[in-house]
């Protein structure tokens, strides 16, 4: 089976991630390090089957950096909820794998979406079905099902934040036409 040949403006955002991944996993950035890294990001992405990385062409700082304060709260918010939960109740906390749909299909924003909840302690990504853009997502102290709802609310809330700050502009236009209604 043949796969279509990417051009090397599609993949270079991923060959560039790549070699900057070498130089930090060998923590040194020398341009002989480098162009090794390079040659073996070249060599990776045509030998292995790496989908596009397909940018939106936007993205908003003016958005990004609320997203990122709130970000930051909200590690710290549950950072200090994790350890009243490991200290008062302990194993008899109460946890939950939910599904989550999310409004977007693209890779790149489930994967971010995945990765920015993966980052705040108490809730985990343990499975994604992108053919329907789910996540499945392991909460902490989930008890009944206005819980479930609350955790569904924040992942669903964290993408929107994604998408306002990167997403398509149909996906910010969805997402507005959401919000109206």
């Amino acid at each position: 089976m043949s796969r279509r040949r990417i051009s090397l403006r599609q993949e270079l955002p991923l060959l560039v991630w790549l070699v900057i991944v070498w130089g930090a996993l060998w923590q040194d950035f020398t341009p002989g390090n480098l162009l090794f890294g390079a040659l073996l990001a070249v060599a990776v992405a045509r030998l292995f089957y790496l989908p596009p990385v397909e940018l939106s062409g936007r993205f908003s700082v003016l958005r990004a950096i609320p997203f990122a304060v709130q970000f930051l709260g909200r590690v710290v918010a549950a950072s200090f909820q994790v350890f009243y939960l490991a200290v008062a109740q302990g194993p008899r906390v109460t946890n939950a794998v939910v599904a989550v749909p999310l409004r977007s299909h693209s890779d790149l924003m489930v994967t971010a979406t995945g990765h920015v909840i993966s980052l705040i302690p108490g809730s985990l990504v343990v499975e994604v079905d992108r053919s329907t853009s789910t996540l499945y997502i392991h909460g902490l102290n989930v008890r009944n099902a206005d819980d479930v709802r609350k955790l569904r609310k924040e992942v669903r809330d964290t993408e929107a934040g994604l998408i306002r700050v990167m997403g398509t502009k149909e996906e910010l236009e969805a997402l507005n036409l959401e919000a109206a209604t």
